[in-house]
């Protein structure tokens, strides 16, 4: 792997990310970063379980909530939706991951707590991200509106309405493009910098543009890492998202490593984050 330097002079508007690395990567470091996951996985299970047990839960309240709304249509969407957050949720992954590396002890109180590195910033990227999680709601709503005709097929007609009907695959084509473009502009800005604002003491800001910057100069590999995780979720899902359980806390943990493969920040001004979670 090589690597560029994010240049910001020293009167920029970001001088913390002077020093910054932004490594290539090399398409096979995907496996890698999934290996190093379920290391991390296997070396605190029961941290790993309680994550992926609450996104099945969440998943199953989620469901209960839309078929007594009367709005299960929105299943899917909501599902690809997931995509958009799930990194904000897996913020106590990464400190798993993290005190794992940095040989600290670890246990749940210390993963549960880790919005308290620093709140404020994650705080912000979890509220951008949840924009973005209503937005493609609200366009998804917008799609079944406008694909039949101000009104959704009841529940028994919905997945022949939705994925063999006459209109179906324009339909589908539509809002996968719509949904995949919400998504790659989210996994951009969110694949390094929820981590790092994790790691270091950054701003929301410069994270986000450092998460950018990684994501243009290794477009290719990261957009095939991108697809990963889609595929993994789905899988999670399909199986009544009782997957989740395994692939939630797999993904969170190998999204750390990914971090870590793609940005060097050892001989960087951007400090350490001393702020500690008793």
């Amino acid at each position: 792997m090589t690597g560029s330097t994010i240049e910001t002079p020293a009167t920029g508007a970001f001088p913390e990310q002077r020093g910054i690395i932004i490594r290539d990567v090399t398409s096979d470091q995907s496996g890698k970063w999934l290996e190093a996951g379920w290391r991390d996985f296997k070396r605190a299970p029961a941290i790993g379980l309680t994550y992926g047990g609450l996104s099945v839960i969440a998943g199953y309240v989620i469901l209960l909530s839309l078929f007594q709304l009367g709005q299960p249509y929105l299943t899917l969407p909501l599902g690809a939706g997931f995509m958009l957050v799930a990194p904000i949720f897996a913020v106590g992954l990464y400190e798993t991951s993290r005190r794992l590396e940095m040989g600290e002890n670890v246990t749940l109180w210390h993963s549960l707590n880790a919005f308290r590195r620093n709140p404020g910033q994650l705080g912000a990227m979890g509220v951008l991200l949840m924009l973005f999680f209503l937005a493609w709601t609200r366009i998804a709503m917008l799609l079944f509106a406008l694909f039949y005709n101000g009104s959704v097929p009841p529940l028994e007609t919905l997945v022949w309405q939705t994925f063999f009907a006459r209109d179906a695959i324009v339909f589908l084509i539509t809002g996968s493009v719509i949904g995949g473009f919400f998504a790659l502009f989210a996994f951009a800005i969110s694949v390094v910098s929820i981590p790092l604002l994790v790691d270091r003491n950054v701003d929301v800001i410069t994270a986000i543009v450092t998460s950018v910057a990684a994501f243009r100069k290794n477009w290719r590999v990261l957009t095939g890492w991108a697809a990963m995780i889609a595929v993994l979720a789905a899988c999670g899902m399909v199986v009544f998202l009782l997957g989740l359980a395994i692939v939630m806390p797999l993904l969170g943990h190998a999204s750390w490593h990914a971090y870590r493969g793609l940005v060097d920040t050892t001989d960087s001004s951007v400090d350490r984050l001393r702020r500690a979670v008793p």
